[in-house]
C-alpha cells in the first residue's frame, strides 16, 4: 500500500529538485507558486495544511510540471499568467512575460497623468496588452489603443482587456511603417519596443532564449534605434501640444534616444534609472507648441 506523501513533503521535494538548478530563494518562490496553482492553497494555507496529504495524482502533475521547470520552462507560461501591477496578466508564448521594469514605466506614467481625466494613450508595440490594459484600468475614463504587429498577440492582449472589464481598441500594424504625417490625437504614447541587441543574446538565460518570442526582443547591432526613430518621428506629429511620450529602453542606447528625441525639438527629455540604476527610460513632451 502507498503512503501519500504530505504537503510539506511535497514541497521539500519540490524545493530540492528545483534548487540546484535556480537557487534556494527561487525554488521556494517557485514552490510557493505551484503550491498555489495546483493545489489552491495560499501560503498560509499550506503552513496551516503542511500535514494534508497529496494525493498520487496530484504528485504526478506536480512532478511533470517540475519536469518543465528543469527544461527551462518559464513558470508563467506553465500556468498561462503573470502578475502585473497588481493584476494577473495572460500570457502565452505569443507575448513576453511582462517585466518589473515594465511596471515601473507604467508607474512613471500613472504618477504623472493619475490626477487628468479623458486621455488618449497610445500603446505601440502592445504584446500582452499589459500597459495598454493597465492604463485603461487605472487612468480616469482614457480612451486606449494598442498597437501590435502579432495577430496572436493581439488575441492574448484582446484576452487581457475583456478579464479586466476594460475597453481598448486594438490595430495590428507594423510600427516600423508608422507614417511621418500624422494629426495630434495623443494625450500620451508610450512604447517598450523590442531593443535587446543580437550580440546579448550569448548572455541571456535559456528560459528567455529558447521559449520568449524573438520577433519582440531583438533588434539587429547595426540598427539598435530602429523602432525609437519611427516612433520618435511619429510622436512628434501625432502627441497633442503638452503630450507625452513615455519609452522603455536598452540602457546602452538611452543617450542617443534622448539625442534622437532633442533634435526633433520634443522637450523636457529626460532619462530615469530603474530599480536597479540602469538607464531604463526616456520620457518627453511633445514638441507641438512650438513656434
Amino acid at each position: 500500500m502507498t503512503i501519500e506523501p504530505t504537503l510539506k513533503e511535497v514541497s521539500g521535494s519540490i524545493i530540492q529538485r528545483l534548487a540546484p538548478h535556480y537557487g534556494a530563494g527561487e525554488a521556494e518562490a517557485m514552490n510557493r507558486i505551484i503550491v498555489e496553482e495546483m493545489l489552491h492553497y495560499s501560503p498560509v494555507d499550506a503552513v496551516l495544511r503542511k500535514d494534508n496529504t497529496i494525493s498520487a495524482f496530484m504528485c504526478g502533475k506536480i512532478d511533470k510540471v517540475v519536469d518543465r521547470l528543469l527544461a527551462d520552462e518559464p513558470i508563467q507560461y506553465i500556468f498561462g499568467k503573470a502578475r502585473f501591477y497588481g493584476a494577473d496578466i495572460i500570457v502565452t508564448p505569443d507575448v513576453l512575460i511582462p517585466r518589473q521594469e515594465t511596471e515601473e514605466l507604467v508607474d512613471i506614467i500613472v504618477g504623472e497623468q493619475s490626477e487628468r481625466r479623458d486621455l488618449n494613450v497610445l500603446d505601440l508595440c502592445t504584446g500582452s496588452g499589459c500597459i495598454a490594459v493597465t492604463l485603461a484600468r487605472v487612468l480616469k475614463f482614457a480612451v486606449v489603443e494598442g498597437v501590435d504587429i502579432s495577430e496572436a498577440a493581439l488575441k492574448v492582449a484582446f484576452d487581457n482587456a475583456s478579464a479586466a472589464h476594460v475597453k481598448v481598441k486594438w490595430v495590428k500594424a507594423d510600427v516600423l511603417s508608422l507614417p511621418d504625417n500624422a494629426s495630434p490625437e495623443y494625450d500620451i504614447i508610450v512604447s517598450n519596443p523590442p531593443y535587446v541587441l543580437d550580440s546579448e543574446k550569448k548572455s541571456m538565460d535559456r528560459n528567455v532564449l529558447d521559449h520568449e518570442p524573438h520577433l519582440a526582443l531583438f533588434v539587429p547591432d547595426s540598427d539598435p534605434l530602429r523602432f525609437y526613430v519611427r516612433i520618435a518621428h511619429y510622436a512628434s506629429k501625432a502627441l497633442r501640444a503638452n503630450g507625452r511620450l513615455y519609452l522603455e529602453v536598452n540602457p546602452c542606447c538611452a543617450g542617443n534616444i534622448a539625442d534622437l528625441l532633442k533634435s526633433l525639438r520634443f522637450k523636457n527629455v529626460d532619462v530615469r534609472l530603474d530599480i536597479s540604476g540602469k538607464q531604463r527610460f526616456v520620457t518627453a513632451t511633445s514638441p507641438a507648441d512650438y513656434d
